[in-house]
């Protein structure tokens, strides 16, 4: 090999290590295998029942979280430890009150990517409340009620109008007899550092949601400068509409290593 090859070669490895030690986990692959679901309040992880299977299909490793709805710092600790159990780069996808789960758990250096289903998208020191009061509420919050405890719940009212309605009857009375109650004070709980920031990120807009403003969607997914689709779905697209939320989750994954090398 003459001296200007050698020369060259060095420059190329260089380079190679230079993108590897500054993003580790975008180096490791150019499609991500692995997506962690993170669902929102009155929920569990069966939110993702419909969409798992489509995801395993093409090879994905999935773990979805089941949040304990007792604080932000505990939905945010059961879901890095989710994280924590996968091997190589994750794409983290949260939905409602799960985005803001993701925001802050999304600085893990595991997570490649995030992307946001009819979720709340908080900025540097915002809480769900903070981001919720710069639109007119969706008709839904009026359906929430405080139990003894302090924690909340949806009116059958609710799940059946507002949370679910385009979904068959007997699929709402499930919805309404698992839901998860949701702490009273996790709403105006302030993530530290969001993760969209130094993150590439997509976002499902819900655009028959009556729990979160769609316009606030729009706006939140224009402000994360997401790659954005919007499905004419109620709160809970993934249960809806699982095969386009499936979809788009996949092209997320195989997208993500090259949005974030060129971001680099």
């Amino acid at each position: 090999m003459s001296k200007l090859n050698i020369i060259a070669s060095g420059i190329l490895l260089g380079c190679i290590l230079n993108v590897s030690l500054r993003n580790p986990v975008l180096a490791q692959a150019k499609k991500v295998k692995n997506v962690v679901l993170v669902h929102g309040a009155f929920a569990d992880g069966s939110s993702w029942a419909k969409v798992i299977p489509l995801l395993e299909a093409k090879g994905i490793k999935v773990i979805a979280v089941q949040n304990p709805l007792s604080s932000l710092k505990d939905d945010v600790a059961a879901t890095k430890r989710a994280i924590a159990l996968m091997t190589g780069p994750v794409l983290l996808v949260g939905h409602s009150w799960g985005g803001v789960v993701i925001s802050e758990a999304g600085n893990d250096p595991k997570v490649a990517g995030i992307l946001y289903v009819a979720a709340f998208a908080p900025d540097n020191g915002q809480s769900l409340n903070d981001v919720a009061k710069t639109s007119p509420p969706a008709p839904g919050n009026n359906e929430v009620r405080p139990d003894a405890s302090g924690f909340l719940s949806l009116t059958p009212k609710g799940i059946h109008e507002d949370f679910a309605q385009d979904l068959p009857e007997a699929e709402r009375k499930i919805i309404l007899a698992t839901q998860g109650t949701w702490s009273a004070a996790a709403p105006g709980e302030k993530i530290d550092k969001a993760a969209w920031k130094t993150k590439p990120s997509w976002y499902i807009v819900a655009k028959k949601d009556r729990m979160i403003n769609p316009d606030l969607q729009v706006k939140m997914a224009n402000n994360i400068k997401a790659t954005t689709i919007e499905l004419n779905a109620s709160h809970i697209p993934m249960v809806s509409q699982p095969g386009k939320v499936a979809s788009f989750i996949i092209e997320a994954a195989s997208d993500v290593s090259r949005k974030g090398l060129a971001a680099n």
